[in-house]
């Protein structure tokens, strides 16, 4: 058996309408299940687990590591990022982020956490993503991955020709999108001193949450096609 209580639960009984008998598939954000509603009133639904859901894996672990910008577009590429896949998601504070984001940041994080849960549940994935507190860009370099690409202009190859060709489910993708002004040459340097590759996405000049869309999915197909 299992219980759901809260906002979720009143959603169910008094938006949906759900009632007992009707299936649902449920997920305790370890396992998917297929489950019937044996009891649903007010702000608790009680489900019976019918059996597991088989889940495939990601085809790639990806954090995603963008600069903060302005909250209303930063909550869009939540969600986005969400639905493409991505495994963690860390706010980064740059030169050029708008001051007192990042302390502004800290006190939306219930929010963010609550926008990928729902993201998570509309895209029927398993996990959530872990939504990370904000870091300064020097702390984001240090993010541990096996393949770490910081996001350009088209001054950069392209990333598809960056990523390497032997590709696995289980190797780590750090990738680092740049603000609304762009990076600046310090940031640059830091970056590719650090061991992150420049690559880029388009002749165009991308918005800072259209590019971390795009990068994402560019990622996850290359090893979907692996």
């Amino acid at each position: 058996m299992a219980d759901l209580g809260g906002d979720d639960a009143r959603h169910l009984t008094r938006v949906l309408r759900a009632e007992a008998g009707q299936h649902y598939e449920i997920s305790d954000n370890q396992t998917a299940y297929l489950a019937e509603i044996v009891e649903a009133r007010g702000g608790r639904v009680v489900f019976r687990i019918i059996e597991p859901l088989d889940s495939p894996p990601a085809p790639v672990r990806i954090t995603l590591c963008p600069a903060l910008i302005k909250f209303d577009r930063f909550e869009w590429m939540i969600e986005k990022a969400t639905e493409l896949g991505v495994e963690r998601i860390l706010p980064v504070e740059t030169v050029r982020s708008e001051k007192g984001l990042a302390e502004a940041a800290r006190k939306r994080m219930v929010r963010w956490v609550r926008i990928a849960r729902e993201s998570s549940q509309q895209s029927r994935r398993l996990r959530m993503p872990e939504i990370l507190a904000p870091v300064d860009f020097e702390r984001s370099l240090s993010e541990a991955a096996d393949y770490r690409y910081f996001l350009e202009e088209d001054r950069a190859p392209p990333l598809l020709h960056v990523l390497p060709p032997g590709r696995a489910p289980a190797d780590r993708v750090a990738l680092l999108a740049g603000p609304e002004g762009g990076w600046t040459d310090a940031e640059r340097q830091s970056a590719s001193a650090g061991g992150w590759l420049a690559a880029s996405l388009a002749p165009q000049v991308l918005r800072a949450e259209t590019a971390s869309a795009a990068a994402i999915a560019v990622v996850i197909n290359a090893w979907m096609k692996n």
